[in-house]
């Protein structure tokens, strides 16, 4: 049976999260965003701030690592990422309620686990 290490696990959660903000972020840049900036009472502009970000954090957990260059930037991204996802439970507890804050605060925790995991050389 094959032995799982943190660095195996940090993989697996980097890449889940690199998919979810490609998704989140090319969704935010793809449908039209005066649908998007009402549905959360946020500016067009901030918006698409936040897809751009989105983006680069995904690869910003994903490159340095498959490069080999520069992985400080890996948990920095992943702090990022949580800012982001720190935003998101505000937004989503004011427009829809505790319950659809999960989902943010869930992510928002897993990117922070993989900046704690991928700083000081732990993994």
């Amino acid at each position: 049976m094959p032995k799982f290490t943190l660095n195996h696990v940090l993989w697996a959660l980097q890449g889940l999260l690199a998919g979810v903000f490609v998704f989140a972020g090319i969704a935010k840049l793809m449908l039209p965003i005066q649908e998007i900036a009402t549905q959360t009472n946020l500016p067009g502009p901030l918006l698409r701030f936040v897809a751009v970000m989105e983006i680069l954090g995904a690869f910003g957990l994903l490159l340095p690592g498959r490069l080999k260059i520069w992985r400080g930037l890996t948990p920095i991204a992943a702090c990022g990422l949580v800012l982001i996802m720190m935003g998101a439970i505000f937004v989503s507890i004011n427009t829809g309620g505790f319950k659809t804050a999960l989902f943010p605060a869930a992510t928002g925790l897993v990117a922070g686990f993989v900046a704690w995991g991928r700083s000081n050389g732990r993994a």
